[in-house]
């Protein structure tokens, strides 16, 4: 059940995507919305080593930074509350600075989802954002996540790659227990080496699927899923891609396996992303 929601209104060429798809889901739930825009001014305002002679340069560039954050928030913020009014739905809008992913682990406590842009999440456009920044908003405890592309485009087909482990149930049951699009066509997308296991395994997957009103369509792959889960995406015609982790234990890996990684950092299709 989808009561709450949180957007991203990052001020970016997805704000617009972004937005749409908080409404249509908002409508939907008979949801509330909270916009949040974090403006990290830290970071705006870093410029690292300053040559002599060049610091009234760089202050002029630091405030030319702020000011286009701030347009931009500014222009998210019409849109979004002109789409929410249109649509009848109820909103607030919460404007922050400061450390963005400690910022938002505060809001989403008390919100069932966050919406937000597959990249540039927090840096407006403004100055470059590091690699893995939507990785590591997962793994600072914000989840689940809806990543959505730049082109909005309705959900009609949700496909979940599922893996086996305790953490990519973990992922399928949040998925399931919100059932954003209860229309969409669900497919449950399996990779493994033997496809009598992989049967058995997505078996009890589309049993707990069932048990919860969703009818899923179940498919193994006897191929490695890295490299290949994007491809089938896109075969399948997925509108979305579920993700979570496949309990690997490396630095990043930590939260997401390997090919959850290459996932988020290649893909072009919206994202639900739980641990």
């Amino acid at each position: 059940m989808i009561k709450r929601i949180l957007v991203d209104l990052c001020g970016t060429q997805f704000t617009s995507s972004v937005v749409r798809h908080a409404v249509q889901l908002a409508r939907f739930h008979a949801a509330e919305l909270t916009a949040v825009s974090i403006v990290d001014m830290e970071r705006l305002t870093r410029v690292g080593a300053v040559p002599v002679g060049t610091q009234q340069v760089l202050r002029d560039l630091c405030e030319r930074r702020v000011e286009v954050t701030h347009h931009h928030i500014d222009a998210a913020v019409d849109e979004f509350t002109t789409a929410c009014e249109t649509a009848g739905v109820a909103y607030r809008v919460q404007r922050e600075e400061g450390e963005p992913f400690g910022t938002m682990q505060q809001y989403v406590r008390y919100h069932d989802l966050l919406i937000c842009g597959l990249r540039s999440l927090f840096e407006h456009e403004v100055v470059e954002e590091p690699p893995d920044e939507l990785v590591r908003l997962v793994s600072s405890g914000v989840r689940p996540i809806l990543a959505v592309a730049r082109d909005y485009g309705q959900v009609k087909r949700a496909l979940i790659a599922y893996s086996g482990s305790v953490e990519s149930a973990s992922t399928l049951k949040q998925f399931v227990q919100c059932n954003p699009w209860p229309d969409a066509i669900i497919g449950l997308v399996h990779f493994a080496r033997s496809r009598s296991k992989g049967e058995s395994l997505l078996a009890d997957a589309v049993h707990y699927c069932r048990a919860h009103g969703v009818v899923a369509e179940p498919e193994v792959m006897t191929e490695p899923a890295a490299g290949r889960l994007l491809a089938f995406a896109h075969d399948w015609k997925a509108d979305l891609l579920v993700v979570g982790n496949s309990a690997r234990n490396l630095i990043l890996r930590r939260v997401f396996g390997e090919v959850a990684l290459e996932t988020i950092r290649t893909a072009t299709l919206p994202l639900f992303l739980a641990q």
